[in-house]
């Protein structure tokens, strides 16, 4: 058995990295946020020390978008000098790397799904530093695949369905944004995915660069809450009611893409991996988190 190593594990995506089923005779090693900063070369170089892994899956990330403006140098510090550290020593030992990163690169101004060609051009600073961190290791190391992802949720961690279930608790009433689109992504389904690029890499048929994985279907905010509650009524047989408002009525300190929906066709093409259902993802969270028990 070789090892994957995983930064990051203990956030949503590594949560699901460290229980997902890997491919024969690959197992994972995580290590936390806390347990090794990859900004640092000798703590990672520590790492790979401990580990000796065949391959490494950089889950780790600064992901407070809004929170990034005041924070300018954390956030690079984590999403941009972080890939680069693991981007040269991963060269040194000749071990690949699939990194994971966002939808904030673009600014949403293109009609129709964003492929992994588009122009980039990031809206606020947290944007900005997971696309210096995407050109930092592409700039150290050839065999890296670097996944661009959105609006990941699961039953770990802080996201988008678990803060409605929340509010939906304790309001009669919700307003959530309708004029921002994406595509919903299960961490379950985003670490199946990022197991079976491992796998391929790991028989000698990876392809080095950016790809694109989020769910299957996309909608607005308005509509992913709609989907919540109504799974939440149909167990509990109670839901605020929900209207939809613009991202002007809701003001953040970071202007959001008003659609960052990303074509997932060439992950599909090289890979063989397929966007993940995001509704059959919710229904597994909500019976996880025990919602109608």
């Amino acid at each position: 058995m070789t090892s994957v190593l995983i930064f990051g594990s203990g956030g949503q995506l590594g949560f699901e990295l460290m229980r997902t089923p890997w491919p024969e005779g690959l197992a994972p090693v995580g290590l936390a946020r806390d347990a090794c900063d990859i900004a640092d070369p000798d703590a990672v170089r520590r790492a790979f020390d401990t580990a000796v892994p065949v391959l490494a899956v950089n889950a780790a990330a600064y992901t407070a978008v809004d929170k990034a403006e005041t924070e300018p140098d954390a956030a690079f510090r984590t999403n941009r000098d972080g890939p680069a550290v693991l981007g040269a020593v991963c060269a040194e030992r000749g071990i690949p790397l699939i990194h994971v990163s966002t939808d904030y690169v673009f600014d949403g101004s293109v009609p129709g799904a964003y492929r992994e060609s588009d122009p980039v051009a990031p809206l606020g600073v947290y944007g900005r530093s997971k696309l210096e961190g995407e050109a930092a290791l592409a700039a150290a190391l050839e065999q890296h695949v670097t996944l661009r992802t959105a609006w990941v949720f699961g039953t770990h961690g802080h996201n988008f369905v678990k803060t409605m279930l929340r509010l939906g608790a304790e309001r009669d009433q919700m307003r959530v944004v309708a004029d921002q689109r994406g595509c919903p992504t299960p961490a379950e389904g985003l670490a199946a995915g990022i197991a079976a690029v491992a796998g391929a890499i790991r028989t000698g048929k990876g392809r080095w660069g950016v790809y694109h994985l989020a769910g299957d279907e996309p909608v607005t905010w308005h509509e992913f809450a709609a989907a919540i509650f109504a799974a939440l009524a149909a167990r509990t047989g109670r839901a605020p009611a929900l209207t939809p408002i613009t991202s002007a009525e809701y003001p953040t300190p970071v202007r959001r893409p008003a659609n960052s929906v990303l074509d997932c066709a060439k992950i599909g093409r090289d890979y063989g991996v397929a966007p993940p259902s995001w509704r059959l993802g919710l229904d597994r969270v909500l019976n996880e988190l025990g919602i109608g028990r």
